[in-house]
């Protein structure tokens, strides 16, 4: 209705106020002749809407600038700010919209900067996270998720359900399973265990599905590497406590032996002698293992590591050495290498057949030491990293086991695989993170 806005009311009141005004001052001034008087009314009325059109059109303005910010606040927009040139009522108003206005946008700056901090601590994340809705489609992946259940590629508004018909069993089977849980996937011959939890909230009336995985393989392989070391402590104090006095004893009752001159008692204490030292340098071999310190990373030269395990095993290096140093600790990554080594040549394989390679990838270097030795079976590939398990007759089984504690400890990764037409590879990934930690 064109009765209901206020510029309608406005002039319509404007001009009752002048006829009423007239009327009363043309009625107490003793006028009686109606005629002139409606006469008046038409010269005056015209030019009392006029007035009132001036005086509205400033208001009118500031309605105008009001609704147009108003607008802008219900799109979003922060930024719009009106005039304040006096010290009237519209002025006021247009001074609270201003503020109004800032503190809208403060606020949506510290918004969006907490959820640009949120995205890119969710995206950076190891924890792979998928969110999917009640109608079974993914809503958001980070990028652990990609790579673990896409191959790094976007699956976002793709059907939760059809996806997993692409996935290893386990894993499908875990997120069937309607619990949180452990389970394994294994890829390139390698065991990867993984954790998975889940959660279920509200979100605009539709209720969504968290899914949580989380790789453990380093942690379990840690814990029992922990466990291990335990064992080892316990053991080694329980047996230095009973050698030693066997070996006192020993000593003396050989030289009681010799005195006496009775071969037979000599030769039983030499036998005890000698097998008291196995036991003593068999138990410092993994005391070593128990106690390996922290590595010490110090700037080095690969060419200079190459040539110092030429002067102790005989091998072919393929390709060329990166030129860049390495930062590691040089006696620990040594150790490693030259067990690697001698296994190889322990595994019947040809000096002219083993090889080593160093070669830059991104995010760290790569070891490569490969032989055409007799390699491993599946059951031994699967144990031979673990503490104690050992197929030679007198092997301790703590080569392989020490060789993964040090890269561990340099926050990287070994693993070993059969070649085909025979051979081992192992294959030692150190990240470029070393390099950034360690000093010039």
């Amino acid at each position: 209705m064109i009765f209901d806005s206020i510029k309608a009311k406005f002039i319509i009141a404007t001009c009752l106020a002048v006829i009423v005004s007239c009327t009363l001052v043309y009625h107490a001034a003793g006028g009686d002749n109606w005629q002139y008087f409606s006469l008046l009314m038409l010269f005056i009325l015209p030019i009392a809407l006029a007035i009132a059109l001036y005086c509205y059109s400033s208001i009118d303005k500031n309605f105008q600038s009001l609704k147009l910010g108003l607008l802008n606040l219900k799109d979003n927009e922060f930024t719009v700010s009106l005039p304040v040139i006096a010290n009237d009522e519209f002025s006021q108003l247009n001074q609270l919209f201003n503020e109004a206005s800032l503190s809208l946008r403060k606020e949506k700056q510290h918004i969006y900067q907490r959820e640009l901090l949120l995205d890119k601590v969710i995206e950076s994340s190891p924890l792979a996270m998928t969110l999917v809705d009640d109608t079974d489609h993914v809503i958001y992946a980070n990028s652990s998720a990609k790579a673990l259940l896409n191959d790094g590629k976007r699956f976002e508004g793709n059907s939760f359900t059809e996806m997993r018909k692409h996935w290893p069993e386990s894993l499908t089977q875990a997120i069937a399973a309607d619990k949180d849980g452990l389970f394994t996937i294994e890829d390139d011959d390698e065991v990867h265990t993984w954790h998975i939890s889940r959660g279920q909230f509200l979100l605009n009336n539709q209720y969504h599905h968290l899914f949580l995985f989380k790789q453990l393989t380093r942690e379990i392989g840690r814990q029992e590497v922990a466990v291990w070391k335990k064992v080892i402590r316990v053991i080694s104090h329980e047996l230095n406590n009973s050698l030693a006095p066997i070996s006192s004893m020993a000593h003396s009752g050989q030289l009681i032996a010799n005195n006496l001159a009775h071969d037979k008692l000599v030769l039983v204490f030499s036998t005890i002698k000698d097998r008291v030292e196995h036991l003593n340098r068999f138990i410092s071999g993994y005391a070593k293992f128990a106690k390996l310190p922290m590595p010490i990373i110090e700037k080095n030269n690969w060419y200079d590591l190459i040539e110092k395990l030429k002067e102790q095993s005989t091998f072919i290096v393929e390709g060329d050495l990166p030129s860049q140093p390495a930062y590691f600790d040089v006696a620990q990554i040594e150790q490693v290498l030259i067990n690697l080594l001698k296994n190889a040549v322990e595994a019947n394989s040809d000096d002219n057949q083993i090889t080593l390679a160093v070669n830059l990838l991104k995010g760290g270097c790569q070891i490569t030491i490969a032989d055409r030795g007799t390699g491993m079976s599946d059951i031994v590939l699967h144990n031979a990293l673990i503490p104690f398990y050992s197929t030679k007759q007198s092997g301790t089984g703590l080569g392989l086991a020490l060789c993964r504690e040090i890269i561990e400890a340099h926050d990287g990764q070994i693993s070993l695989n059969n070649r085909q037409n025979g051979g081992l590879i192992v294959r030692i990934f150190l990240p470029q993170g070393i390099n950034e930690k360690a000093p010039e």
